[in-house]
């Protein structure tokens, strides 16, 4: 009754509990360190998560080759947005896109995330019992501590940050020059919450966005690259398409030109000359 009151209680619980199981099987069965458990965890998800990434591939291919006719609908209805919307959906059923898909891994993560916090934490109160490691790497000391705690967070940090930023310029390949700035800001100002948090959090986040960055080099390589149309620049002294150009008139034609004389012939009349 308790176990199944703590469960009711915190709908991570489970996941929580998940958790520990796996990384005490690393750190037990297979003799890794509580830090190189939690990268190896990361792995594990990540591996868990290929075929959705596939798919979000696939969902942000579609969306950057059907990018023109999406602005155009947006232009359309710009002063209707229900319409527009409404457009959109039409527009996605169609051509069998799903702009959903490139959120699912990020969102699928997110109780992991919440969950590896309560596992550290738990960590830091109650740790296991026995001669434990925490450590990481020479320069972080305990993955249960406050990442900004020593010296070997900020280190830790600047790693997060450069691999966020790298897996950012993947993620956002479809968007706009104004979002992807967005998207590229968001990290630094990201890392003022997360300096808060356990450095083991923080390994794991950088382990994915390493693992993100290394899967787009590789499926750059293996995924051809999708050739957006290009949509010809209008203006005002450009002719519509409706009026024809008109053909150029045929050149009259030629007179034949007199055949030249035999060289024979030109010696003669050379010889006689003399």
């Amino acid at each position: 009754m308790i176990h199944l009151a703590l469960i009711l209680a915190s709908p991570l619980t489970p996941i929580e509990h998940g958790l520990r199981h796996v990384l005490d099987w690393f750190h037990t069965s297979l003799g890794l360190t509580w830090a190189w458990s939690i990268v190896a965890l990361t792995v594990v998800v990540r591996m868990l998560l290929v075929p959705l990434t596939v798919k979000q591939i696939h969902s942000m291919q579609n969306l950057q080759r059907f990018a023109p006719q999406m602005k155009e609908i947006q232009r359309k209805y710009k002063n209707d947005k229900q319409k527009q919307n409404e457009e959109l959906m039409k527009f996605y059923r169609e051509n069998n896109i799903n702009p959903a898909a490139s959120c699912l891994p990020m969102l699928l993560q997110f109780p992991v995330f919440i969950a590896l916090y309560y596992t550290l934490k738990g960590f830091s109160k109650h740790p296991p019992p026995g001669p434990q490691d925490f450590s990481w790497l020479h320069f972080v000391p305990n993955i249960t501590w406050h990442t900004t705690s020593f010296w070997g967070g900020y280190l830790l940090l600047l790693v997060y940050v450069g691999s966020q930023m790298a897996s950012t310029l993947y993620m956002s390949a479809t968007a706009d020059k104004m979002q992807r700035r967005l998207f590229m800001l968001m990290p630094l100002v990201f890392v003022f919450v997360i300096a808060r948090f356990p450095a083991g959090l923080v390994l794991y986040w950088t382990t994915t966005n390493l693992w993100t960055v290394g899967q787009g080099l590789i499926t750059r390589r293996l995924i051809p690259k999708t050739v957006v149309p290009a949509t010809p620049r209008r203006s005002s002294r450009t002719p519509a398409k409706a009026d024809a150009t008109p053909e150029p008139a045929p050149e009259p034609p030629r007179e034949p030109a007199a055949p030249a004389a035999p060289r024979k012939v030109r010696r003669k009349k050379r010889a006689g000359r003399r």
